[in-house]
């Protein structure tokens, strides 16, 4: 298995995979073409054959704010820590980035929970709700938990504003 850049030859399965999870409403639908137009965005698992087995978005919002966006790993391959290898591998490229939040809107609190993310209120990511949420179907009736995930960079900035 290797964890890399998404490349174009990787769209369709992404979006199959992607789908598999937003058809039984635990995730947004993504499609061709907006996977085509953040590809540059996306980090995918593959197996030894390249089919992707596991994919995730990082999406810049602000610049202290980005999001983990369409986690999905294929149902044969759960168990094997490729949803947590794509996670970290968002991560370290949002510090790379000089990202200090990470967010993920999720129903799997307990998997971000071990990747130290931590719930927050809605309310605490304007950048969020109103860039992206504001236009969700399930604005109104929303049911996911957001996670936030401080980097080093969240840290620092705060001994800035304590000295």
């Amino acid at each position: 298995m290797e964890i890399r850049k998404a490349t174009s030859a990787d769209v369709e399965q992404m979006q199959q995979l992607i789908q598999q999870f937003a058809d039984i409403g635990l995730m947004l639908p993504r499609t061709i073409k907006s996977l085509c137009e953040h590809l540059q965005n996306f980090t995918v698992a593959v197996d030894d054959n390249q089919k992707v087995i596991g994919v995730a978005g990082l999406h810049i919002l602000w610049t202290d704010l980005a999001e983990v966006r369409s986690l999905a790993v294929a149902p044969e391959a759960h168990g094997r820590g490729i949803g947590r290898q794509i996670v970290q591998t968002l991560l370290k490229e949002a510090e790379q980035l000089g990202i200090a939040q990470v967010l993920s809107l999720t129903y799997q609190t307990r998997f971000f929970e071990k990747l130290d993310f931590h719930v927050v209120r809605k309310e605490t990511l304007p950048h969020k709700v109103w860039k992206d949420c504001i236009y969700c179907k399930k604005f109104y009736h929303c049911d996911e938990v957001a996670m936030v995930h401080y980097t080093r960079h969240f840290r620092m900035s705060d001994r800035a504003k304590e000295a």
